[in-house]
């Protein structure tokens, strides 16, 4: 499947699969500036990159596991929903979860983005059949 993206800057990264698209689901994003995270205070840091999704998909923002591992660096909304009809620039909101501060630097990857295909709705309204978990919610099947 071929999407188009646009560098809103030239010295962005275009997203690339680590190992390749056959053994990587996320292709790594980066970033296109310095800047510092300090713990407790979210910040979008830009990629410097728009894509123009089909209609029928949407790209997921996702925290990178080595990042979350060794430095508690996360995405509060994750993942992250960037939508078909959506032309702006692709920002990752990062959150530092630890107790040092995090210096980001141009060039580093952030976030993984995973395009995932959606379906589209239409809400029937009415009775709802029964189930055997029924309304049973949080902690319901056991510990």
């Amino acid at each position: 499947m071929k999407v188009r993206i646009q560098k809103l800057r030239p010295d962005a990264f275009l997203p690339e699969y680590a190992h390749g698209p056959d053994e990587d689901a996320g292709m790594d994003l980066r970033a296109v500036e310095e800047l510092v995270l300090e713990p407790g205070a979210p910040q979008a840091v830009p990629t410097g990159l728009a894509i123009e999704l089909p209609a029928g998909y949407e790209a997921q923002v996702r925290p990178r596991s080595g990042l979350a591992l060794k430095h508690s660096i996360t995405l509060p909304n994750a993942p992250a929903t960037i939508d078909p009809g959506y032309r702006g620039e692709i920002k990752v909101i990062l959150l530092n979860l630890g107790r040092e501060s995090y210096r980001v630097h141009a060039g580093d990857r952030i976030a993984q983005m995973v395009i995932a295909r959606y379906e589209r709705i239409e809400w029937e309204e009415g009775t709802l059949n029964n189930s055997r978990r029924g309304t049973g919610g949080f902690g319901s099947s056991g510990r």
